[in-house]
C-alpha cells in the first residue's frame, strides 16, 4: 500500500468520522456528566466498534450482512431501540447534567465503555459504509501489514477525533458554559437519540 492509497483511506475515514450523528450525542454526554477522562472511554469504545466493522469488512463477513436482509432489519431495529432507550434516560434525568456533577453523581467508566461501543456495534450502516468505500481498500492491500494499517486506520481516527471532541466539551471554560445549560442540553439529546432512533426505523 502506498501512501498516496493509504491518504484516500484516511480521507474517506475522516468523512465518516466527522459526520454528526448519535454518537457526537452519546460523548458528549458522558464528557459533561462524568468528564474528559469518560468521555475518552466512550470515544475509543466506540473506535473499537468501528475497528470491528473494519475487520468485519477485511474478512468479507460485511457481504453476507448485506446480502442477508433478516440478520441486517435485526440489527438495525435493536440498535434503534438501544438509541430510544438512552433517549428516554435523557428526557428523564432529573436536574441534568449540571445536578449530578454537584451532587458526585458521575456515569461510571463501564456505562462510557458500554454506550460508546455499543453505538457502533449496533449499526450496521457502517458496515456498508466500509463494504461502499472501504472495500476498494481492501482490495489493494493483501499482504499482512496493508492489512493492519487497513483496520487501524479507521480506528485511530474515529479514536482521535472523539477525543478532540472530548477534550473541548471538558475543557474549563467550555464545561462551565454547557452546565448553565444542563437541563436543555439532557433534553435536547433526548429528542435528537429518539428523532434517530426513529429514522432508523422508517428508512427500513
Amino acid at each position: 500500500m502506498t501512501f498516496s492509497v493509504w491518504l484516500g483511506l484516511a480521507l474517506v475515514c475522516i468523512l465518516g468520522a466527522v459526520s454528526p450523528g448519535p454518537s457526537l450525542v452519546v460523548m458528549m454526554r458522558h464528557s459533561l456528566a462524568g468528564g474528559r477522562l469518560h468521555g475518552i472511554v466512550a470515544a475509543w469504545s466506540h473506535a473499537l466498534g468501528v475497528g470491528f466493522y473494519a475487520l468485519l469488512t477485511l474478512l468479507g463477513l460485511a457481504v453476507i450482512l448485506k446480502e442477508s436482509p433478516t440478520l441486517f432489519t435485526a440489527i438495525a431495529y435493536a440498535g434503534a431501540a438501544y438509541l430510544a432507550w438512552l433517549g428516554i434516560k435523557s428526557l428523564r434525568a432529573k436536574g441534568g447534567v449540571a445536578a449530578k456533577l454537584e451532587k458526585g453523581e458521575k456515569t461510571t467508566l463501564w456505562e462510557a465503555a458500554r454506550d460508546g461501543a455499543m453505538i457502533s456495534v449496533l449499526n450496521p450502516k457502517l458496515a456498508l459504509f466500509f463494504l461502499a468505500l472501504f472495500s476498494q481498500f481492501v482490495a489493494i492491500g493483501t499482504d499482512t501489514f496493508s492489512r493492519a494499517v487497513i483496520v487501524i486506520t479507521p480506528f485511530a481516527i474515529d479514536g482521535l477525533w472523539y477525543t478532540l471532541v472530548t477534550l473541548a466539551l471538558s475543557s474549563p471554560l467550555m464545561l462551565e458554559k454547557l452546565k448553565q445549560k444542563a437541563v436543555l442540553i439532557d433534553r435536547l439529546c433526548g429528542v435528537v437519540l429518539i428523532g434517530l432512533a426513529l429514522r432508523v426505523v422508517v428508512t427500513l
